[in-house]
């Protein structure tokens, strides 16, 4: 063999290690990134509409049963200070995706069917900051954070949605269940939508020989107690007038299997990646319509069956996680927007069939409320063979949730309101936050420590349609939730340097502008 035939080999050699060695080099590098991949937990959150501290098994009740929520919170960590931001709806969902409060801006209020979206496109967002981390995102149920720029088109592909403020995928309702247009919208597509019947939508007048609450009783399988007396759909009076879109419009009583069989399959569909989906459910926001397999399982009237029929729905998602390989690498955070309401503007036996069920779970006040029934709510943080099963102290809010899990993932966006209590949410701490304001339409008040500070506000005691304290006094009201958890007993002028030091935190975060518009009383 010549000297050239040996070296021409011997370079041969060398040119075919390389290869394999670079081969084995990518491989490796392939291998480490999808185990990387594969170490982001997916995450979830099970949202609930108006469920009270104290309509869950793992919270104490006994009259309503709720076994699948009880088995994962109690094979998680739940919170005995878990918090919304807010006692109503729009403002708690707008913190708990923006990690904001809800009263640096103006326009988070309980919203109408028209109102344009809440979330400003250039915000940060929970799903926004995961996209970033590489997480497939989307959002399937209840939606109530405005759709569009201004009047909506509900004919045309209504712009933005959420999939311009960070879910890649989005299957929702418009508005609530209460709310017209009751239809379903796909990636910001109205569902089955017939374009020779074009949906038209009004807040202020009806449309010319359109059957509404008031007129026609005749056509009502549920009546209406107040301010749900306008457009009838499958029987039910709304809020708000349609006409149109007869192929699009939802059924009530299918609602629940319908949200939870897309949440099933969008698991399904994403399970090679990381995932996010936020799963907001409807129930037991009114009109409360269970689905046949339900009614009368409670025996607390249609609310508690729709609360049976939501935790059906948990124990079959969960059990579809299972199903798929993925309980194990998912963390679950399972809360409400806010506390109970019983009568919320429909006679449906909620109130006449209670017996000795208590929503609230010994607190005071409820949904629209101040008192601690308002925005403390059922929560627990779930994640199988991570979190250790316990009970936490800590105070958190949801609003918490877009630091926390920023840190999780690696992400380094920050949010001024949202505190980073990653070890809080998964058990490795027992210290929240320091302190919170927490809001009831336009008033706020402040819970610090043991305690929780609700100045004085003008206004009704009681609020005669829902039958709820929402939390008014000629006088500040101080409590010590550690001696009296109901706020029966107000210890303001017992305790004024506690006061004047909960009133100084509250304006230092509220700011001065707000103490020359409220009526702060101090002695």
């Amino acid at each position: 063999m010549t000297n050239k035939i040996k070296k021409s080999s011997f370079l041969l050699f060398l040119a075919v290690c390389f290869a394999f060695f670079s081969s084995c080099k990518e491989k490796k590098a392939e291998t480490a990134v999808k185990e990387e991949v594969q170490k982001k937990p997916n995450i979830v959150f099970i949202y609930m509409d108006d469920l009270g501290y104290g309509d869950v098994g793992f919270n104490g009740s006994t009259v309503l049963k709720t076994p699948n929520m009880d088995n994962l919170a109690n094979n998680g960590l739940r919170f005995t200070n878990g918090y919304a931001s807010s006692a109503t709806c729009t403002p708690s969902r707008y913190a708990l995706l923006t990690g904001s409060y809800p009263w640096r801006n103006k326009n988070a209020k309980i919203l109408p069917g028209t109102a344009p979206l809440l979330i400003s496109e250039d915000q940060m967002t929970v799903p926004k900051m995961l996209n970033q981390e590489g997480y497939y995102t989307g959002v399937v149920g209840k939606w109530h954070l405005g759709l569009g720029s201004g009047h909506v088109n509900w004919n045309e592909k209504v712009k933005p949605s959420p999939n311009e403020v960070g879910f890649d995928y989005s299957y929702i309702m418009a508005a609530t269940q209460d709310r017209v247009p009751t239809v379903y919208i796909e990636n910001g597509d109205v569902v089955n939508l017939d374009p020779n019947d074009p949906i038209e939508i009004n807040y202020k007048e009806n449309f010319e020989g359109e059957p509404t609450g008031v007129d026609n009783p005749e056509l009502l399988k549920l009546k209406w107690h107040h301010g749900h007396n306008n457009s009838i759909v499958n029987g039910i009076p709304r809020i708000g007038y349609m006409k149109g879109g007869e192929s699009a419009k939802w059924v009530d009583e299918d609602m629940a299997d319908h949200f939870l069989k897309g949440a099933q399959d969008y698991v399904k569909k994403h399970k090679e990646e990381p995932f996010f989906l936020y799963y907001a459910m409807q129930q037991p926001h009114v009109p409360r319509t269970p689905h046949p397999r339900f009614v009368g399982k409670s025996g607390l009237g249609a609310r508690g069956d729709v609360i049976m029929e939501a935790d059906w729905c948990v124990g079959e998602f969960v059990k579809t996680l299972e199903e798929e390989g993925l309980l194990e690498n998912t963390i679950i955070v399972f809360s409400s927007d806010n506390g109970p309401v019983l009568n919320d503007g429909y006679f449906d036996e909620s109130v006449e069939k209670l017996g000795e069920h208590t929503p609230a779970g010994g607190l005071r006040g409820g949904k629209y409320s101040l008192f601690e029934a308002g925005t403390r709510v059922p929560f627990f943080t779930y994640w199988k063979g991570t979190i250790t099963p316990g009970v936490s102290d800590a105070l958190v809010c949801q609003m918490d949730l877009l630091s926390s899990l920023a840190t999780l993932v690696g992400s380094d966006a920050k949010v001024e309101d949202s505190e980073n209590l990653l070890n809080a949410f998964l058990g490795k701490s027992k210290q929240g936050r320091d302190n919170l304001v927490l809001e009831a339409g336009s008033r706020t008040a402040l819970r610090q420590g043991d305690w929780a500070m609700i100045p004085a506000y003008s206004g009704v005691a009681v609020m005669d349609q829902v039958n709820i304290e929402p939390g008014n006094s000629d006088v500040p009201m101080l409590f010590n939730l550690k001696e009296d958890l109901g706020q029966q007993k107000n210890v303001a002028e017992e305790n004024p340097e506690k006061l004047k030091e909960m009133m100084d935190v509250f304006i230092g975060i509220r700011g001065e502008n707000y103490k020359k518009t409220q009526k702060i009383i101090l002695k």
